[in-house]
């Protein structure tokens, strides 16, 4: 699974990097994020109405659009791979609402031993070659009906580990690869077969051990540069 990722700012460079128009502010984001966790808002780049690229805010953490609560968003951050196609809660989703969701990296944790006493190990992940992932998500548009608002809402897919990854943890997020951006971002583009192929895990991937400064939760969260330093430097 991802549970906690990175964005690094400045939003200019995202922007020019996955050739998107700005829907509005992101402020927030400006100089990095660097423990961004679910029920955030964060950044997508989806395909919008005139057909035109832009990076637009949605809640993390998927809500379907025939949710009775905005509660179900905090247990669907993430959608396998592998039946993201058929569940329920993500095949509307999947057919006619991709995106892309940047990230500069994310956050995994290796379990120890069994029978040790030690703790989670967390891991950074980031790409070798590029400066972001561009990891493969699906959204959703629900309606809170007290109040009327619009929630634009989305969660990340996620496959097998490249072989690299295996001895951290055995899932990771999909990584669209740049030539395909433009066939996954398409909402024409419905032929599930062909969309299933683009979910693949990605080895062009770096790790490295880091503090447990990021497993804070609530106030004790931190959000600092300081959280992807490697472990005894």
């Amino acid at each position: 699974m991802c549970g906690r990722y990175v964005l690094e700012g400045p939003v200019s460079r995202v922007q020019n990097f996955f050739d998107a128009d700005l829907t509005e502010t992101f402020d927030d984001y400006e100089n990095g994020r660097y423990n961004i966790a679910p029920t955030m808002q964060i950044p997508v780049v989806r395909i919008n109405r005139k057909g035109e690229r832009v990076l637009i805010r949605h809640r993390w953490g998927l809500i379907p659009s025939w949710a009775k609560d905005a509660t179900i968003g905090a247990k669907l951050n993430n959608a396998r791979g592998e039946t993201v196609h058929e569940k329920p809660s993500f095949r509307k989703g999947f057919k006619h609402f991709r995106c892309l969701i940047p990230a500069s990296g994310y956050y995994e944790w290796q379990v120890p031993p069994q029978g040790s006493k030690a703790r989670k190990q967390p891991f950074y992940i980031s790409p070798t070659n590029v400066p972001f992932f561009a990891m493969a998500g699906v959204c959703e548009h629900w309606t809170d009906e007290a109040t009327g608002e619009l929630i634009l809402t989305a969660a990340i897919i996620t496959t097998q580990p490249s072989p690299e990854l295996t001895y951290i943890h055995d899932r990771m997020p999909v990584m669209i690869q740049k030539e395909n951006w433009k066939d996954w971002l398409e909402p024409k583009n419905q032929n599930i077969e062909v969309l299933r192929k683009q979910i693949a895990s990605d080895n062009q991937v770096q790790a490295w051990p880091v503090g447990f400064a990021v497993s804070g939760v609530g106030k004790e969260r931190e959000d600092s540069d300081k959280l992807i330093i490697p472990m005894g430097l």
